[in-house]
């Protein structure tokens, strides 16, 4: 059984090893690859070559990441559930002859809030980054009804759009767009990075936290570093706190599922998950 994560600047993604770890512990014969279009053999390769590539050998599926999230759907024969509605996908599965879009993001994000102690119904949120992640972050946001979202992101007409789209499906929701220059903040109950800020290739922080009322709470997608430089300023002013590992997992876990049709064992995926981190934050530090 073959699997593969296609993206820009993925060697240093946990999702190989997660996912094969996994794998071995059910006896599975399952092998996880990486297509890397910034260097290696698919450097610079057309998304739609690493998919007819994958799909010719057999692949059972792909995880897609940035920059190719959106794009991909315009590959694909089918968008499954809230795929469907962001028009995003991070997991493409191959089954019978058609390419079938998921989103694991969205799931795994909307667990990780459920999952939290963060307070979403009735609050007024913020969320900075419109983009495929976003797409998906955003949509849970609303699915867990809180009472106004505002898409914050520097390029207008991508947040416009993602906007719109979310209208569309959630006609109910209270959904805006804005650029970061010139909002009050003051009376937002919590925010999220849904942009890549924060990861080693983008350090710094996505926004001016101190722009925030003290009481709001902070959500981070990234997961590497776990303790970004939102997640350390937001903990050292007292904020409520979800880093982006609960979402990373989930969305693993999830997708272990879709393109193995095994149930996983969450716990012993948290557990290789968390020595996976360990290990990468000796490695950085050494």
């Amino acid at each position: 059984m073959r699997a593969g994560l296609v993206g820009s600047g993925i060697g240093p993604s946990l999702t190989p090893d997660l996912h094969e770890s996994e794998a071995k512990a059910q006896n599975i014969d399952y092998r996880y690859e990486r297509f890397d279009t910034s260097s290696g053999r698919w450097n610079g390769a057309p998304l739609s070559e690493i998919l007819d590539y994958a799909e010719k050998h057999e692949f059972v599926g792909l995880n897609i990441t940035h920059p190719f999230k959106v794009h991909v759907c315009q590959l694909i024969d089918r968008l499954e559930g809230a795929a469907a509605h962001i028009e995003a996908v991070n997991t493409v599965v191959f089954r019978d002859g058609r390419r079938i879009g998921h989103s694991t993001d969205y799931s795994g994000f909307r667990e990780a809030v459920r999952h939290s102690s963060l307070p979403l119904s009735g609050q007024k949120i913020a969320q900075f980054g419109a983009g495929g992640a976003g797409a998906a972050t955003a949509l849970a946001l609303v699915d867990e009804k809180v009472s106004a979202l505002l898409l914050v992101d520097t390029d207008r007409e991508r947040a416009d759009y993602l906007a719109a789209q979310l209208t569309r499906v959630r006609p109910e929701a209270e959904i805006g767009a804005a650029t970061p220059e010139g909002i009050d903040f003051k009376d937002f109950g919590g925010v999220v990075n849904a942009t890549p800020v924060g990861m080693h290739t983008y350090p710094g922080q996505p926004f001016n936290l101190p722009a925030f009322n003290p009481s709001a709470w902070v959500a981070d997608i990234v997961y590497r570093p776990l303790e970004t430089e939102l997640v350390c300023a937001a903990r050292r002013q007292g904020r409520q706190v979800l880093n982006g590992g609960a979402m990373a997992l989930n969305q693993a876990i999830h997708t272990f599922k879709l393109l193995t049709d095994r149930q996983p064992d969450t716990s012993r995926m948290k557990s290789v998950f968390a020595s996976l981190l360990a290990q990468q934050d000796l490695e950085a530090d050494a």
